[in-house]
């Protein structure tokens, strides 16, 4: 008896049939490997039927999850153990449903019994019921096996190959003999790296052939297994005349049962490349419809078919090479570490393929909420955008969990050869608040510097159908990763251009009159010409700015050839790559123990090796420190308006930064972490905070920003640095670290005469001139910014 469809399940449970019932042997196993935690545990029986197994884990202690999705086998299952308590009864198709109703800190025990061999996508549901396990935890599958099945029930048992299949990328694995049933043990995360595999060499010359793309209302797609242990695509040679759309949609049918339409067949890229030295040409060609129902005609071939969720295409085992470059073609990023082929995608005009699992419907209202509540989103065409977008599909190789996290969350799509993150897709309530400082109106046309997708179709879904979006990204991967999710779940209303956007968009795509908004989403040290020239009169600029090492998102107002700041933002993002990517002048200290920084790229004193040694000894004899009076309490320790006053208020700011844990050093700043700071002639002081006030609750806590010092001219550089500390107290500093006072900002063009600029502190960038009025603050007229001295090496950023 091998059910398929959910009213036989009904059926059978309605007519009151059961299974095996639970033996003793399998009560033994389970108190042996999967004895109840200290203090309780919770368990997720997956199948439950009549509830058997699920009140036996409650019985001997565990909080039990008990879903089946058969309405019979639940409401069986109450009303058989009516008086058992700890276990929810849940109607759920572990398969299809969303997955809410499950417990969000994860299991010690999951079972499944006599149930695994039902399940279509199995490796699917196996590893996302291992990302549920808490640590040390195991899944417990009991299951018939071939051997001990007779040949008329064999479709409810599982093979050798089955199980070694199921068994694979657990850390342990235990097989134990329960009364003819296998009872399998699996620990640790379920995760094995895929990798691309060949088959065996051809006889050809030459290879050609196509491989359909197909995914599920889910939005999850089909891969076959293979006799010989791999994953495939539906696909295979072209025969005769026959053109490569017209081959993918004839092996789908023959391979997998599935029927689709030659106009719903597009071919997106050709790949190129050799199988054991026989040319190759592959056609990948995305399948956007389909009829029909699932089936393995080719059993000789194909052990099953399944659908399986993209972001766990990172740990499904052996794939065929054309398969895991077509899969990258489609979703690039999702099979990490493929061999090097050659890809020429193909302007198809393919239409959006819809596709997802309700739980993606729920966390993205879930995140809409978080932001609008948090007050990021306060208009409603950016909530609907945020309620509307698909953010999953952006970064498919994320589980949804991450994609919606509601949080400081960015996702890290791409990463340099250092490890550094060099593209992601920011936290979303940073897009929102960034999208609304536009002020964008419907039939807007809106620049982006840095692609990734999503941040362009949330700007484009507020623009409406008459506005669109430019983007620009230098990176090539980052283009052909943008160009493909865009054309998967898009608008159309989104223009993808590889350039260095330092530089603007190309001319025909720049508006008459300029972009009504343009938004910058990368860490920037200058503020570009072009970003200012192809702006509108009135338009506004969002861009991360960077001002002595610290990043703030300031919302530019364009009036003339000056851009006036309207708003700023804490943030931080991934650093320039292109035109205007900067070195940091840094001067490193007790070899390389600690860093300073000087972030303007400008000294006031020559730190040379003289200098260095200077300010060595200098730390390693004693400590002037000057207390500032200014505390701040746990909840309200966030004072980055003080580093940025202190970084474009005093001359020779820079920032001391510590390599080493701080009983290892004399500065007592923490491993990694910095403090503003000013030098002299072989001397420096830093700001750091000391705790003066301990409790048990938060309120009860206390620190106060504490100036160390070191040096001849420490006490002197010490009182400069607490009296602008004091400064920024008085007039700057709000009670809410929401309300802090800004700075009257303006970015006027490089080279505009000083006389020309309003009183304020200046800080030059090689494109712009900074002025800062802060208040409280004395009216200074334009000062110069010195020169980096002799000694200074620089650090790549």
């Amino acid at each position: 008896m091998t059910y398929i469809a959910r009213d036989q399940w009904e059926q059978h449970y309605g007519d009151g049939k059961g299974w095996r019932q639970l033996g003793e042997r399998e009560r033994e196993l389970l108190a042996e490997h999967a004895p109840v935690p200290d203090g309780g545990g919770r368990a997720l029986d997956v199948g439950c039927g009549t509830g058997e197994l699920a009140a036996h884990l409650a019985g001997v202690g565990y909080t039990v999850d008990a879903v089946d999705f058969s309405g019979s086998a639940i409401a069986r299952a109450q009303e058989e153990h009516a008086g058992i308590e700890d276990v929810r009864w849940l109607r759920l198709d572990i398969e299809r449903d969303d997955p809410a109703l499950l417990h969000e800190e994860g299991y010690d025990l999951i079972t499944l019994r006599l149930v695994y061999p039902f399940m279509r996508d199995r490796g699917r549901i196996v590893h996302g019921l291992g990302e549920r396990l808490r640590d040390g935890s195991a899944l417990v599958v009991i299951t018939p096996v071939v051997e001990n099945t007779p040949e008329e029930r064999r479709g409810i048992a599982l093979d050798e190959d089955e199980i070694t299949l199921l068994c694979a990328g657990w850390e342990t694995v235990e097989r134990l003999d329960a009364d003819g049933l296998a009872f399998l043990v699996l620990r640790g995360p379920c995760h094995l790296d895929t990798r691309a595999v060949e088959k065996r060499p051809t006889t050809g010359h030459a290879l050609t052939g196509a491989l359909a793309v197909v995914t599920d209302d889910a939005g999850r797609v089909l891969l076959g297994r293979t006799r010989r242990g791999m994953l495939e695509l539906p696909g295979g040679k072209t025969t005769g005349p026959e053109d490569f759309a017209g081959a993918a949609v004839r092996e789908l049918a023959e391979e997998t049962g599935l029927v689709a339409e030659r106009s719903d067949a597009h071919v997106v890229t050709m790949l190129v490349d050799d199988s054991h030295g026989v040319p190759r040409l592959t056609a990948v060609v995305r399948i956007t419809a389909w009829t029909g129902s699932l089936a393995n005609p080719e059993p000789k071939l194909f052990s099953r078919w399944e659908f399986y969720d993209l972001h766990a295409l990172a740990c499904v085992g052996d794939v065929f090479v054309p398969a895991a470059r077509a899969l990258d073609a489609v979703w690039p990023g999702v099979v990490p570490g493929l061999p090097p082929a050659a890809s020429y995608p193909i302007a198809a005009d393919q239409p959006p393929v819809p596709g997802e699992p309700a739980e993606a419907t729920r966390l993205r209202l879930a995140m809409a909420r978080t932001v609008i509540d948090g007050g990021w989103a306060p208009s409603e065409p950016v909530q609907a955008a945020l309620r509307s977008v698909p953010r999953h599909r952006f970064v498919p190789e994320a589980d949804l969990a991450a994609a919606y996290d509601g949080g400081d969350r960015a996702v890290v799509t791409r990463y340099d050869e250092t490890g550094a993150a060099i593209s992601s897709v920011s936290a979303a309530w940073l897009q929102a608040d960034m999208t609304e400082h536009l002020c964008l109106k419907p039939g807007s046309i809106v620049f982006e510097a840095g692609s990734g997708g999503y941040n362009a179709e949330l700007i484009a879904h507020v623009v409406g159908p008459d506005g669109r979006v430019v983007t620009v990204d230098i990176d090539p991967w980052v283009v052909r990763r943008t160009r493909r999710f865009l054309t998967e779940a898009g608008s159309g209303r989104v223009t993808v251009v590889e350039a260095d956007a330092a530089l603007g968009a190309p001319a025909p795509l720049v508006p008459r009159g300029g972009f009504d908004g343009s938004v910058i989403t990368y860490n920037c040290w200058d503020v570009a010409p072009a970003w200012r020239e192809q702006l509108a009169e009135g338009g506004r600029l969002v861009l991360p700015l960077e001002m002595g090492g610290y990043t703030r998102a300031v919302t530019f107002e364009r009036r003339g050839q000056v851009l006036h700041a309207r708003r700023f933002t804490h943030c931080g993002f991934v650093r320039d790559q292109g035109h205007q990517a900067r070195t940091i002048p840094v001067v490193p200290l007790f070899d390389g123990g600690l860093t300073l920084r000087f972030e303007h790229g400008a000294l006031t004193v020559g730190v040379g090796v003289a200098e260095r040694a200077g300010l060595e000894e200098a730390l390693r004899g004693p400590r002037h420190e000057v207390a500032t009076g200014v505390t701040m309490g746990a909840t309200r320790s966030y004072f980055g308006s003080l580093q940025l006053y202190a970084a474009t208020t005093l001359p020779g700011f820079c920032r001391l930064v510590a390599h080493q844990d701080p009983e290892e050093g004399v500065t007592g700043i923490a491993k990694d972490r910095d403090a503003p700071a000013i030098v002299g002639d072989a001397s420096l002081a830093y700001l750091i905070h000391v705790q003066t006030k301990d409790g048990d609750l938060p309120q009860d806590k206390e620190w106060e920003w504490v100036v160390h010092a070191y040096g001849e001219q420490g006490p002197a550089l010490a009182e400069r640095l607490a009296a602008t500390v004091r400064a920024w107290d008085r007039h700057v500093r709000a009670d809410d670290n929401d309300r802090h006072a800004d700075p009257v900002l303006t970015v006027h063009p490089a080279g505009t005469p000083d006389d020309l600029l309003p009183a304020g502190d200046v800080l030059d960038k090689e494109h712009c001139r900074l002025v800062f009025r802060w208040p409280g603050r004395d009216v200074l007229l334009p000062r110069p910014v010195g020169r980096p001295g002799s000694g200074v090496v620089t650090e790549g950023v």
